[in-house]
């Protein structure tokens, strides 16, 4: 390859704009995708309005509350008779007394 051939390239290269060059859309793109998710944001948090999904969401919420305490005490003494036989199998095991209720 001869000096000429090698300036020229040179030239070339040095002659593109910018946005022929791959890696300044990677320096560019990466914010300005950033910038533009950003102003989409706004967009709906402006555009949208806030409600409340019930007026009487407080009471609902305790009434829900109360539900579930409900369910986990009907769990709770399912998962108990639930164990039993295991807890007779290591008591016996740990003793050597088997005892039926």
């Amino acid at each position: 390859m001869n000096t000429n051939e090698k300036t020229s390239t040179q030239d070339n290269e040095e002659g593109k704009p910018w946005w022929h060059y791959g890696h300044a859309w990677l320096v560019f793109g990466g914010p300005a995708a950033v910038v533009v998710a950003s102003l989409f944001t706004v967009y709906l948090a402006v555009s949208t309005r806030d409600t409340l999904v019930d007026e009487n969401y407080y009471n609902k919420g305790i009434n829900i509350n109360q539900q579930l305490d409900a369910n986990a005490e009907q769990l709770s003494n399912a998962a108990r008779n639930a164990l039993e036989p295991a807890q007779l199998a290591r008591n016996h095991a740990a003793t050597g007394v088997h005892t039926e209720d």
